[in-house]
């Protein structure tokens, strides 16, 4: 795959062992096989750079078809993903993923979107309009609520993808994009925006627990603060953590709500 990437950056054809080479890969992708990032044993992210080179040059040896799908037509240079009741997903109508994705065994799919290069874990809801841009990692037995913008990163192939990590949930119409990351467990409550330009701080001691990440086991919400500029005094976006939660601790809706309002959180 570096010798193809190298190859077409080069200026140079594709061969056809390099286009067969990259169907490969992908259909390895699309099967859940391997994936574009993961989290090592340091508790980074690590990518797998030369997945996405596949999807990225996957698009240079492609032409835009026209596909037919019942009623509808669409014009793609990639098919959609297929045989959905045989790997155990529930896909409902108007839901959609591109062939390169992976849902896993209980996923439930509202009509929404999985790019190429996503993963989707076990038994993760994506619901009601929300998308899971390409390359994102979203783990097991999450909840992406109504509206969800989960952002792709597919270039460059060194970038980190957005990572939602098992048991998160991410309240309706948030955004999480350009390789922010949402901790095992962690809840987003409704209408954040996280990327690795907004502070993440801690509404008991004020410290900035760093950028576009928010803590394992804990509840966020969006929030502001006031920064003073030679033009005057403006509130700029930061994610507030509200409340820790115990390991493990499932979410209970009524208890989330009872949190949400008493920080004057709409629920």
């Amino acid at each position: 795959m570096e010798e193809l990437w190298e190859q077409v950056a080069g200026g140079g054809p594709p061969s056809g062992t390099g286009a067969e080479a990259v169907t490969e890969a992908i259909d390895l992708l699309d099967r859940g096989v391997l994936r574009v990032a993961e989290i090592g044993s340091d508790d980074q992210v690590v990518v797998h750079e030369w997945l996405k080179k596949a999807i990225l040059l996957l698009f240079r040896l492609r032409s835009v078809e026209t596909v037919e799908v019942g009623p509808f037509e669409f014009a793609d240079k990639l098919p959609l993903k297929r045989d959905y009741a045989a790997a155990g997903v529930r896909v409902v109508p108007g839901g959609s993923a591109r062939w390169g994705s992976y849902l896993a065994p209980g996923v439930i799919l509202m009509p929404g979107y999985v790019n190429i290069g996503a993963r989707v874990g076990a038994d993760t809801m994506v619901d009601t309009w929300a998308t899971v841009g390409s390359c994102a990692q979203v783990g097991a037995r999450v909840h992406l609520s109504g509206g969800v913008g989960i952002g792709g990163v597919l270039e460059p192939p060194n970038a980190t993808p957005v990572v939602i990590e098992d048991d998160a949930l991410v309240g309706s119409r948030c955004m999480v994009t350009q390789g922010a990351r949402v901790g095992r467990g962690a809840v987003l409550g409704e209408g954040t925006i996280l990327n690795p330009s907004i502070p993440v701080v801690d509404a008991e001691t004020g410290e900035e627990l760093g950028r576009g990440v928010v803590p394992a086991w804990s509840v966020a919400v969006s929030a502001s603060r006031r920064r003073t500029y030679p033009g005057g005094e403006f509130f700029l976006p930061c994610v507030l953590v509200i409340k820790r939660l115990s390991e493990g601790q499932r979410h209970d809706k009524a208890q989330l709500n009872a949190v949400l309002r008493e920080h004057g959180v709409s629920a």
